[in-house]
This record gives C-alpha cells, structure tokens and sequence, in this order.
C-alpha cells in the first residue's frame, strides 16, 4: 500500500516535469499531449480510486465502487475540460494564473489523506466518510472553481534569490523523503484551506478586470494614491551681483 501511494506522488512530481522538459528539448507534438492525458487519468484517476477501494471503501460494497468510480471519471472529465480550453481565445489575462477545478494531480494526492493519516497511527475514520470525502474531491475537481496555478510565480528567479531558492527546495525533498506521510498531510490540508483564498483572489481580479472594461478611462489606484504636483515656477539664476548690475560708466582712455 505504502507503495502505491508513492508512486502515485513520483507520477505527480513527474508530471509537473514533463512538459518542461519537453519545452526546452523542443519535443511537442500532439500524441505526447494525448498520451500524457491517457497517463494522468490512469495514475491520477483510476489508481487512486482503486486504492482507496481496497483500502477501506469495500466495506461499503456497492456504494465504495460507486464513489471510486466516479472519482476516477471525474479525473478524466477534468482533464478532457483542460485540454479543451486550453487556448481559449476568450478566457482573459488574469485567468491564466488560475486553474478551473481542482487539478488532477492534486485531487489525486489530496483524496489520499485518510491513508496519510492511517500510516502516522491516526485510526482510520468510518468508511462513509471517507467515501463521502472522496465524493467532496471528486465535485471539487469537475466545478467550476478557480485554483491557484502557480504560474504567477514566474519561471525566472532573480540572481540574488537563487542561493535561497535553491536551499529551500533541497530542504522540502528531504523533508518529503524523511517524513513523506506527515509533509503530504499537512500539504494537503494547506491545499485544501487555500481553495478559498485562490476563489477571492481571482472574483477580486474579475472584478477589476470589469471596471476597466467598462470605465477605461478611469484612473487606476495608482494614479489617485499620488496626486500629480505642478512645477515649480523657473527662477534665474543666482548671478553675481557685478554681472546683474548694468556699468554705465564710461570706459577710461588707454
């Protein structure tokens, strides 16, 4: 079980990979973006469904395939909603830093919680709740929910932060690697307590967005937060009192 569980983590860190990779070895094409589909909705739908069925949901027979089946359809219209819209002319600016639904490889690890906590010694909950949470991740995943995507961050880091950087993420591997069942449990509540966060993030900027649709003229925060000052009134030049005096007195004869 422990095993299956992180591969379906390493699936998850590859595909925040591969099409990276693939962009800077200059490698797209068509079929490598359907068959990276077909690779997620196994490992990101079917694998975690059925792992969550032999975990505990077959306790509940026909109501614990039930609820793994839908979670792994809802992980495949997930991913058939992404590609889809993918280049939406329509979608605006600010849409691009967020993700419609919860993405597949977070709905995958985050669905998987019960059993984080079943492997830190956390008794395992009744078999309907976990069937009903895998439900409530399913329904997060085919909504029409705005989720951070990280692509805000930027892919360039500035030469003075790379050190840092660098540091940092050498530090989550080994925390993932030493504690991978207690980092994946809070990663996951953190997670899920940011839907929220993401949701008012991207009404504020739709919002804004139609404002300055709607008023184009209309100034911006910016240009009211400091009013423009006029100015100042050209003085002369602090000559010389010789030089500001005219001398009108008469040249002596050499």
């Amino acid at each position: 079980m422990e095993l299956a569980v992180a591969a379906i983590v390493f699936a998850a860190v590859l595909d925040g990979l591969d099409g990276r990779v693939a962009r800077m070895i200059k490698g797209q094409s068509k079929f490598g973006a359907e068959l990276d589909s077909l690779a997620d909705f196994v490992n990101f739908g079917v694998a975690p469904g059925l792992i969550l069925y032999f975990w505990q949901l077959h306790d509940l027979h026909n109501v614990g395939w039930i609820a793994s089946m839908i979670f792994a359809i809802s992980g495949g219209l997930r991913l058939a909603r992404f590609n889809a819209t993918m280049n939406d002319p329509n979608k605006p600016a600010f849409a691009a830093n967020f993700f419609t639904g919860v993405p597949a490889p977070a709905g995958a690890i985050a669905v998987l919680l019960p059993i984080y906590l079943a492997f830190l010694g956390v008794p395992q909950p009744p078999a309907v709740l976990t069937a009903f949470y895998t439900l409530l991740i399913a329904i997060l995943m085919v909504s029409r929910l705005p989720v951070f995507s990280g692509k805000m961050i930027g892919m360039r880091v500035p030469p003075e932060l790379v050190l840092p950087v660098f540091v940092t993420v050498v530090f989550v591997i080994a925390l993932l690697i030493s504690y991978p069942w207690v980092v994946l449990s809070f990663g996951s509540i953190i997670f899920l307590m940011s839907l929220p966060v993401g949701w008012k993030s991207y009404r504020d900027q739709e919002v804004k967005a139609a404002v300055q649709e709607t008023f184009p003229d209309a100034p911006s925060a910016s240009d009211t937060a400091s009013p423009v000052v006029p100015p100042a009134e050209a003085k002369p030049p602090n000559l010389p009192i010789r030089q500001r005096k005219q001398d009108n007195r008469p040249s002596r004869p050499h």
